[in-house]
């Protein structure tokens, strides 16, 4: 697999996180670079890490995931997506709009497995094709770091004009990416 090839995969397997940059960037308040930053970074390195853990792991490893990976990334999604859509139910008399933090580690932790299940895969593939894994890996985390900084401020940027839904559109979007993972597995 050339670089070329390995850069259009990376794209690929950055949509999800750039999707949740995307809210994230809407609903982060205060708007800091270090939070940012660890949103990106957090994304990047399991967006990297999972296809090391896959080609690692093998394909043997494949047979005991496949059938319930997809429902743990919906679960994580749902949980998070369903905070999100309570938290930013108006409420009256309460002044702050944004309640959910997505830099929160815990958070992070979950968007970021929740996104990067479908790099376990590509790992694995990767291990059948007895590929080495050091460039795919670097490109991968970096593709996915540089469109999280994107979705970050292009959400912040547009998810202020939408101030009163940002909260609960981020969580919708989130609910929506996990159902979208299951039908990509034939809700099996």
């Amino acid at each position: 697999m050339g670089i070329f090839e390995l850069f259009l995969l990376a794209v690929g397997l950055s949509m999800d996180s750039f999707a949740v940059s995307l809210m994230s960037g809407a609903v982060l308040r205060p708007f800091r670079w270090t939070k940012v930053l660890k949103i990106a970074l957090f994304l990047a390195l399991f967006q990297g890490g999972m296809p090391i853990i896959g080609w690692w792991l093998g394909a043997g490893f494949l047979q005991y995931i496949q059938s319930y990976d997809h429902w743990v990334a919906f679960g994580l999604l749902l949980i998070l997506g369903g905070k999100m859509v309570i938290e930013g139910w108006p409420r009256k008399g309460e002044e702050s709009l944004y309640t959910f933090d997505p830099s929160g580690t815990r958070a992070l932790l979950g968007l970021s497995v929740a996104t990067s299940i479908d790099a376990l895969a590509v790992g694995i593939s990767f291990a059948a094709l007895d590929m080495e894994m050091c460039l795919p890996t670097v490109i991968i985390a970096a593709t996915t770091f540089v469109f999280s900084l994107a979705g970050q401020c292009i959400g912040f940027r547009f998810g202020r004009r939408f101030q009163s839904g940002a909260e609960m559109l981020g969580g919708i979007i989130l609910i929506l990416i996990g159902v979208k993972i299951l039908c990509e597995h034939g809700l099996s």
